[in-house]
């Protein structure tokens, strides 16, 4: 088959996104309001300029909590099943918690884990 089957998906994807999409921008009702293009915050109206930066260091400490969210998510059914996998499951998860500490050894590294 080679790639022109692939070819062949990736056109009726992008026809079948466009034309979902001009499909939608056809047949939806459309509401000229200005409380539509205001900036939703809650419900409050913002004080100064809404476009600011943020430190990338909230990033950082939130990826890292997904991170270490995830491995507790992985970690709990692990447990639950650890007598009927065996010891091959117990060198997998030590392996998994040694390449994740290694991240955390980075994110210390690199300061990502100070909140300043």
């Amino acid at each position: 088959m080679g790639y022109e089957a692939i070819i062949v998906f990736l056109f009726a994807g992008i026809a079948l996104v466009a034309g979902a999409n001009a499909l939608s921008g056809l047949i939806s009702h459309k509401s000229d309001n200005k409380q539509k293009r205001d900036p939703y915050e809650c419900g409050v109206e913002t004080i100064g300029p809404t476009w600011i930066q943020f430190k990338v260091g909230y990033y950082l400490f939130a990826i890292l909590f997904l991170i270490f969210d995830v491995e507790v998510a992985f970690l709990v059914p692990w447990s639950v099943v650890f007598k009927e996998i065996g010891t091959v499951a117990l060198v997998e998860i030590i392996i998994f918690l040694f390449i994740l500490g290694l991240g955390l050894l980075y994110a210390y590294t690199k300061r990502a884990l100070q909140w300043e």
